[in-house]
This record gives structure tokens, sequence and C-alpha cells, in this order.
């Protein structure tokens, strides 16, 4: 045991707790079933894009999105309805709303839905209308929120919070593998560190990690690590060549006039090139860019 804890080729997390529901080295890699033909992790090869704006607006700004993104053929629309926000003054989000925009838009063009749940009141609401339960950095450690979504099929994607480490985020989602659902994907978004001019910065090596080490489907989210969109493209070229199974960007049909995160919303135009360039990495490096 000891000298697996110092061999730099092994987990000490690992080593030192091979039972973990999620650890690599006991269990196959786990795949999530979104459609009989959109399939997450696991074998499939698929790098799964999600885009969408931070927040469901309005009807028209949430319509417009979509018809974009079945245009480009993107599949899963992401979108809030629950912000969580720094200040109490800015735009929380349409709430209930805002979910009946996004069922409605998935009725008409067929798309699945990834959205945020802020706290334990909202998730059984929020598993009614998303297909995917997205728990955001903030509530990580909110384990009302992981007791409810554990006792569900639901797929759920918790991202990282911004000071938690590799093992603090594998370890929540134990939470909910050990509830039941197995249906579980993490989420890298950046982490706080020393440098300024950047909103966070993304682990790349923490990716490298995970999936080494673990099982989950690991999706990486650009514009929350960058939080400007001049950026955007390029960190998601990295991050598809990291052979990730899925991103998750954000997109305004005017990011000028969003009401929340407008910095790092790329445009319709901004998206389309960017999206463009994402299937030649995706190629080099034997993955399926859907």
């Amino acid at each position: 045991m000891q000298r697996a804890l110092l061999d730099p080729e092994r987990s000490a997390l690992v080593s030192e707790e091979p039972a973990w529901k999620y650890s690599l080295e006991n269990h196959p890699r786990r795949t999530i079933t979104l459609a009989d033909d959109l399939l997450v992790g696991g074998q499939s090869g698929n790098t799964i894009l999600m885009a969408g704006p931070c927040s469901v607006e309005s009807e028209d700004q949430i319509r417009s999105v979509a018809k974009m993104l079945v245009e480009r053929g993107v599949r899963v629309l992401r979108a809030g309805c629950f912000k969580p926000r720094t200040s109490p003054y800015n735009f929380m989000g349409l709430g209930l709303e805002g979910l009946k925009l996004l069922s409605a838009v998935r009725e008409e063009f067929g798309l699945k839905i990834i959205t945020e749940v802020r706290d334990s009141t909202q998730v059984d609401v929020v598993i009614e209308h998303a297909d995917i339960v997205q728990i955001g950095a903030k509530a990580m450690w909110d384990y009302g929120i992981l007791a409810a979504v554990g006792k569900s099929n639901k797929p759920v994607m918790v991202k990282r919070a911004f000071g938690a480490t590799l093992r603090e985020l594998a370890q929540i989602a134990e939470f909910i593998l050990d509830a039941g659902n197995d249906n579980v994907m993490v989420c890298e978004r950046g982490i706080r560190s020393f440098e300024p001019y950047t909103r966070f910065t993304l682990d790349l090596c923490g990716v490298a990690w995970l999936k080494q080490h673990t099982n989950l489907p690991v999706i990486l989210d650009p514009s929350h690590a960058m939080g400007y969109r001049y950026g955007i493209p390029d960190l998601s070229r990295a991050c598809v060549a990291m052979g990730v199974d899925g991103l998750i960007i954000e997109s305004h049909p005017c990011p000028e006039e969003a009401l929340s995160d407008s910095s790092q919303q790329l445009s319709f135009a901004e998206f389309g090139a960017m999206h463009d360039s994402l299937r030649p990495v995706a190629d080099a490096v034997g993955r399926r860019l859907v």
C-alpha cells in the first residue's frame, strides 16, 4: 500500500480506496444514454457538444438559439432557469417559466435539454423538464441536491467547484452513484488561481487525471473558465484535442444584450466559426463530434 501511494504513475486515491464506484481501476467506463443514437462516455467515441445561452431570457431568444443549433447538428441545448448569482440584484433566471420554454423548444426542435438546479427544492421540477440535471459549481456540496438526484435515474452533470480538489469532485459524484443513480458525469469549468486576467484557470492536467483514474464521462466548460469570448474558440480546440466526452459552451443571439455572463457568450457567427474548426481536431484524435 505504501509503495502504491509513492508511485507517481498511480493515484493515491485509487490505490487507497479501490472500492469507489467511480474508480476506473475496478469498473468499466460509464456510458450515459441520452437517446438510442446519442451516447456520452464509455467506448462511444463521442464528444458531445452542449450549447446555448447562459440564461433563458425569452421565447424568441431561446427559439432562435434552438434553431441555430439544429441547423448545425448540435443536439443538446444548455440554458439556465435558476441562476445562482454573486449579487442578489443580478438576473436570477425565469424559474419555472424558463423550464416551460425549454420543454416547448425540446418538443418543437427535438433537442435534449441540460439546465441547472440551484437548490434541493427545485430538483423535482428540473428533473421533470430536463434531460440532464446540472449541479453547478456553487452547489457542488449541496447534499440535499445530491440526495435528491441520487434517487432518480436522470443523467446528472456535476461541475467542479472552483476551490475543489479532484478527489473532492470524484467523491461528490460517489454520493450520487451510491444513492443509486449510475448516470453521472463530471465537468471541469476552471479553478481559482493567482492569475487575474482570466476568470478561472481551466485544469487540463486535472482532466487527464479524471480520464486516467475515474470511469465518469468528463465534460469541459471553456466558457466559464476563460470568461471572455475571445479565448473560447482556442480553448475549445484544446479541450477537444484531449479526447474528452463533451463540451458545454455558451452562445447567445446578441451577447452584448445578455442578462447574465455577456462577456463569455459567443455570437452565432462566432459559434459557427468555432464549431467548424472543432471537427478536424476531433477527427485528428479519433473522436466523433456530435
